[in-house]
């Protein structure tokens, strides 16, 4: 009887077992990277930077070239790889903590320049690596080992909106905030990831996805119920969609 092969896994991940927390995002994220690289053509000229965080490892799972860099400034890494390898596909992978507070002027410098980089943007409103304190995206009222009692917006002001911020630089071409919580939007995201490496492609400027992810180790939930928590909690606050795409200015 002849056997088909109906699923294997991407050649745009190493076969290392990945060091996520079981129920975490991050590896349905990565494998959408991986799928993208691969399907486009990109795979053998990519080059990752690994932030520092919980993707501080990710150069050992992604099959490409990568680089790591000091915390929060995968975008300035990014900047002068992509300068001096023109032809190269250069995108970053970056955590909350690490893109939105230590990293913020690195990421909104590279958008005002127009970086033709991809820069890939997990938000989970938590510092995950570091033991669960509160982040520039943690929800007013939300529970970190910083915040036992809740963000306070008198004390720490509201949670970042980091494609809506971005949105507003004109040197920033394509944005979008997508989720993973379920197959639907795992498409869909699969799909901005796409549009976002053909910005690169083009050499049309920075581009950069948002991911809506989940840290149920942290938020103290089993799987499934971080996964509703990020539908009905996150979600609101953080409206998926399309923020800008110049592209369309351009044509």
């Amino acid at each position: 009887m002849k056997t088909e092969t109906i699923y294997q896994p991407t050649k745009g991940l190493t076969e290392r077992q990945l060091t996520y927390c079981p129920g975490c995002t991050h590896g349905i994220i990565h494998k959408l990277i991986g799928e993208v690289l691969v399907e486009k053509g990109l795979l053998d000229t990519s080059v990752g930077i690994a932030s520092v965080g919980c993707s501080v490892m990710s150069y050992e799972f992604f099959n490409c070239d990568t680089q790591q860099a000091a915390h929060g400034r995968a975008p300035a890494v990014a900047t002068g790889i992509k300068r001096t390898n023109p032809d190269a596909t250069v995108f970053t992978y970056q955590g909350d903590g690490d893109l939105a507070s230590i990293g913020l002027a690195e990421i909104v410098h590279a958008a005002h320049r127009g970086e033709n980089i991809t820069v890939i943007f997990v938000n989970n409103a938590i510092y995950g690596m570091t033991g669960g304190q509160m982040a520039p995206t943690t929800l007013i009222g939300q529970k970190t080992t910083t915040s036992p009692r809740g963000r306070d917006q008198g004390d720490t002001g509201l949670p970042l909106r980091m494609s809506e911020m971005l949105a507003t630089v004109p040197g920033a071409t394509y944005l979008e905030r997508v989720s993973v919580h379920d197959p639907k939007h795992i498409r869909k995201a699969k799909k901005a990831l796409e549009k976002a490496f053909d910005v690169q492609t083009n050499k049309q400027g920075f581009s950069m996805i948002e991911f809506i992810s989940t840290c149920p180790v942290n938020w103290g939930m089993t799987p499934q119920d971080s996964l509703n928590w990020a539908v009905d909690q996150m979600i609101p606050y953080y409206p998926l969609g399309l923020y800008k795409d110049g592209t369309k200015e351009e044509n």
